[in-house]
């Protein structure tokens, strides 16, 4: 038997603290059910009563019998989080973002996974081009859900195409398996003019909506194309006219699932919105933002927020101080410039004027089609800030440093930036009250 599940550390205070469970030791079952993986541990312990067989670094067998509530964790923390080999992605897919990475880079940021744990376990997106029956069987019977899918089509023969990989099409029927099954799936589709656009999109939505209420929610978000695609499949941006198009269709079926199943199920990206030249839908548009990581209703949600926290905060003489001669600046990327600065006005408006700027960063390490934030690097904003009024001191959203770190996309840390632009520089939260607290100094 493998020893993937080596135990690093033990958390304290929880129900495996206390016990003769100790680091190094391997956990081989619990129950009587082999763990293989973080699936196993997490299901296979999370009832009240269990035994749990280890072996020792020596050899020696450990039994260990633990009472606990049920679903909470046992505690033990191991020396890889899958406690097994991570599934890469086989595909080629045509609009890879990561294919479109420049030359250069960290070899982490060229990675592609597509594990369906990790799509259980944190949010990522998966293909199914390499689940086997048996796990499509284990999905099913362990009930891990939800899971998250890339889609972008129900035909098979385009589906291969896209995704590079001749599994493209015959892995339909794994989706379509789990949908039947109960396992709730979020799908997203990625939108290529020319290629799964207008009528197959049509095709794509009406055959999504056939496999019932175990499609929990669907994205459509257009292709993100760089400037950096030599020897990639030739294709073009989602344009204004197309754009319209798609948010008309997407919303004529949304409309559709409202009104028969209470959801609207289906959601643009809010940067079809902007391609269009339309205003974003209200907050209640969204129901509970199922599709946020997609940029699905992210801009209007951190809207809401600021104005909420507007509300709640008080007047401009209990607010005295905080903004008053303490300038500022805020760098963010080009879609979100218009919003921020409308927001920085209204919050002006209760407060007496503030003394920031708005700086939208064009995205030269990418190329300018990018817009977002999260991908703006350091190297641009030091380049298109140098000499510019920062005022005392710069926010910067935390979507453009790496996970729990400071570093961005390019390898630029947040002092590196400071130290060449001479300015402190503040991360803000993903969450606009947290940009009307930066706003006010506080």
């Amino acid at each position: 038997m493998r020893m993937n599940a080596i135990v690093k550390s033990i958390v304290p205070g929880s129900p495996a603290s206390g016990t003769i469970i100790a680091p190094g030791d391997a956990l081989r079952k619990i129950n009587g059910g082999i763990v293989g993986d973080v699936l196993d541990y997490k299901f296979s312990s999370y009832d009240d009563h269990l035994m749990l067989e280890l072996l020792s670094p020596e050899g020696k067998l450990k039994l260990v019998r633990i009472r606990k509530l049920e679903g909470v964790d046992l505690g033990l923390d191991f020396e890889s989080y899958l406690m097994d080999k991570e599934q890469s992605c086989s595909n080629r897919c045509i609009f890879c973002f990561i294919d479109q990475n420049p030359t250069g880079m960290r070899k982490t940021l060229y990675y592609k996974d597509d594990d369906m744990r990790l799509s259980f376990l944190q949010g990522n997106y998966i293909s199914l081009t390499n689940l086997s029956d048996r796990d499509v069987g284990r999905i099913i019977s362990l009930r891990i859900s939800p899971i998250n899918v890339s889609v972008h089509t129900l035909d098979p023969e385009l589906r291969s195409f896209m995704l590079g990989n001749e599994r493209g099409g015959s892995s339909i029927n794994a989706l379509k398996e789990l949908a039947s099954s109960g396992i709730m799936l979020n799908c997203q589709i990625v939108c290529c003019p020319g290629v799964n656009d207008e009528k197959r999109l049509q095709e794509t939505i009406e055959g999504l909506i056939a496999l019932g209420p175990g499609i929990n929610s669907v994205s459509v978000v257009p292709v993100g194309l760089t400037s950096h695609r030599e020897g990639l499949a030739p294709l073009r941006p989602v344009d204004r006219r197309l754009a319209l198009k798609i948010v008309r269709l997407v919303g004529r079926y949304g409309e559709l699932c409202l009104r028969k199943r209470g959801s609207r199920v289906f959601f643009c990206a809010d940067e079809l919105y902007l391609k269009a030249g339309l205003r974003l839908p209200e907050d209640e548009f969204y129901e509970e933002y199922p599709q946020l990581e997609n940029g699905v209703g992210m801009m209007r949600l951190f809207i809401t927020e600021f104005e909420q926290a507007l509300e709640e905060l008080g007047g401009a003489g209990q607010m005295e101080g905080f903004a008053q001669g303490s300038s500022f600046s805020v760098a963010t990327g080009v879609a979100a410039h218009k919003y921020l600065t409308k927001l920085l006005k209204t919050a002006s408006e209760k407060y007496g004027r503030m003394c920031g700027n708005i700086y939208s960063i064009k995205n030269d390490f990418f190329g300018h089609s990018v817009t977002v934030s999260g991908l703006v690097t350091g190297r641009d904003l030091i380049g298109q800030l140098k000499g510019r009024k920062l005022g005392s001191r710069l926010l910067i959203p935390q979507n453009m440093l790496r996970h729990k770190e400071d570093v961005f996309l390019d390898d630029v840390t947040v002092a590196d930036v400071s130290n060449a632009l001479g300015v402190t520089v503040r991360v803000v939260g993903q969450d606009g009250a947290d940009l009307l607290q930066a706003f006010l100094g506080s």
